[in-house]
């Protein structure tokens, strides 16, 4: 099995309520497993130290988990129409996969949520875009040919699933937000498996 990186970070639980749809997609799809992964919080104030293991949800990722996945599915709730703090510090890490190389050719895609329904999540998509850019991957979005995209009232866009939390994080996924973050799974997947098997 091929195991594709589903890295996110999430304070309120929809980030995290994402990735695991995502995932649920990258795993419908034969020969793909998908790796769920998180980051620790990061202090303003001081260095923070977390604990090696979290005491609830996914593992924290390492930079072994980018090297070895096939595929990343990156996800973070907007922050001013911008990616999260935490997950900025991690990529920020990254330079030794740059140097060497490591993620140029492998598919990645990124989804977020946000408070307020023009929260900033397509600047914040984007901004996710950037790094993995520059370290040579190929970013993946979502086709208007899915009909869901085309109708959705809550969250969505070309540029990667999202999900309209409430200002109170008191929305529901719907099942649009749903629908949207399994296809995009199994887009990753789907991509991931082929582009492994033609630079073989």
């Amino acid at each position: 099995m091929k195991e594709i990186l589903v890295l996110y970070y999430s304070v309120n639980g929809a980030a995290q309520k994402l990735a695991h749809l995502i995932a649920r997609g990258i795993n419908s799809v034969d020969g793909a497993n998908a790796r769920i992964r998180t980051v620790p919080p990061v202090s303003t104030v001081c260095e923070q130290t977390a604990p090696k293991i979290p005491d609830t949800g996914a593992p924290y990722a390492t930079y072994k988990d980018l090297n070895e996945c096939i595929g990343l599915a990156l996800g973070s709730p907007v922050r001013f129409g911008n990616m999260a703090g935490a997950l900025k510090y991690f990529l920020d890490g990254s330079t030794s996969e740059w140097l060497s190389g490591s993620l140029v050719g492998k598919p990645a895609c990124v989804f977020t949520s946000s408070g307020s329904l023009h929260g900033g999540q397509e600047a914040c998509l984007l901004s996710m875009m950037i790094p993995l850019m520059h370290h040579g991957m190929l970013i993946l979005g979502l086709p208007y040919t899915d009909s869901e995209l085309m109708n959705t009232t809550s969250g969505g866009t070309p540029y990667g699933v999202t999900h309209w939390a409430g200002i109170n994080d008191d929305k529901p996924i719907s099942d649009t937000e749903h629908h949207l973050a399994i296809l995009q799974g199994k887009l990753l997947a789907e991509a991931a498996l082929k582009l492994n098997q033609d630079l073989k």
